[in-house]
């Protein structure tokens, strides 16, 4: 059997894969449906000390062309759809939007039973509550959570954020089971419906072996380069300069052109969201510190990575004051030194970002 021969890559050109996967080159897209579809997600978080997440991804990308009512509306007229995932029962799941396009790739899965033996045995035990909680909205749905009754027969048993939260967990396992999905929202607060009244009809599920190969080629084509422990085998094999792990490359962001700019990134960022591949490619450690008691950060509350080019170089720390009408910087910590003509370039997207927020600039 003949070896396939693996790939050699520089630190610098690991890099620009990376970068360049995540759209956060010189070459911005334009549109944020094909954004989306590109990344093949973006990642809802409440905390907006300076943007919420899934806004601040998309300017940072898009830049001013992009407005928070286009993601709004988007939802509205069904060309997305809001998920959420956890890795276990007792996590807080992750919310994201996703391509409505993309929905067949989760239509097995969601036809499943609970990946969790804990999750399994509290449905059974609730089967009632179940069927209570689907008449309530096909009768009056959409409805916010707190519009639907607990009528649980065992509660959610947890130590963490969950625990007694029943309706809201009840909803969370129907909607990865595809029996309920999210409608709309009210503020931050989530509207809950039938999934037939939400999702468009007809579409074909993908069976679960060929949807995973496909997220699994999409999840690489968005990251460019990733730990090949991570990727379920997409790609082809890569080793990285000075690294000793192994590697997975689209091979399709090889030959793509490199020129880079600067970016301020959501904490929540996919290019930073591995650890461990930030770490070895961009020599880059990243801690989000807003859970911890102000004198123990080291960065600030709600840090915000900050790319030059192809290289991770500091750490924002900045808070929208929509009060006082202000961007205040706090403090730039860096990771390299910065010369003048970096500083001028990081304090121009800084201005950049206050000016879409509608805030002025206080710091720079």
């Amino acid at each position: 059997m003949t070896r396939m021969a693996v790939l050699r890559l520089t630190r610098e050109q690991a890099r620009r894969i990376a970068v360049g996967a995540q759209r956060l080159d010189a070459e911005r897209p334009t549109d944020l449906l094909a954004l989306v579809e590109h990344l093949m997600f973006l990642q809802l978080d409440p905390t907006a000390a300076v943007a919420p997440s899934a806004d601040l991804i998309a300017w940072t990308r898009l830049g001013n062309s992009y407005r928070p009512e286009q993601l709004t509306r988007a939802l509205d007229d069904r060309a997305l759809f809001e998920i959420t995932s956890q890795d276990e029962p007792k996590s807080p799941p992750v919310a994201m939007v996703r391509p409505m396009a993309d929905l067949p790739l989760f239509l097995a899965r969601m036809a499943g039973p609970p990946k969790y033996q804990e999750t399994r045995q509290w449905l059974a035990d609730n089967e009632s509550f179940r069927s209570d909680v689907l008449a309530r909205l096909r009768i009056a749905g959409p409805l916010l959570s707190k519009e639907i009754a607990d009528t649980c027969a065992r509660p959610w048993q947890s130590t963490g954020w969950t625990g007694n939260r029943n309706v809201t967990t009840m909803l969370e396992v129907l909607l990865a089971r595809g029996q309920v999905a999210i409608a709309g929202r009210k503020g931050r607060q989530r509207l809950w419906d039938l999934a037939e009244r939400v999702y468009p009809t007809g579409m074909t599920p993908v069976p679960e072996d060929g949807a995973a190969r496909e997220l699994d080629r999409r999840r690489l084509r968005a990251l460019g380069i990733a730990r090949a422990a991570t990727t379920g085998g997409a790609g082809v094999a890569a080793e990285v300069e000075g690294s000793a792990l192994a590697w997975r490359v689209d091979p399709e962001a090889l030959d793509r052109p490199f020129a880079g700019r600067v970016a301020l990134l959501s904490p929540f960022d996919r290019l930073i969201h591995d650890r461990i591949r930030s770490q070895e490619l961009f020599d880059y450690e990243y801690i989000l510190e807003m859970y911890k008691p102000a004198a123990a950060r080291r960065w600030g509350y709600f840090p915000l990575p900050v790319l030059h080019h192809d290289r991770l170089v500091g750490k924002l720390d900045a808070l929208a004051d929509r009060k006082r009408g202000v961007f205040e910087v706090v403090a730039l910590h860096a990771d390299v030194r910065l010369t003048k003509p970096m500083v001028k370039a990081i304090n121009a997207e800084i201005a950049a970002l206050a000016g879409w927020l509608d805030l002025e600039p206080v710091g720079i």
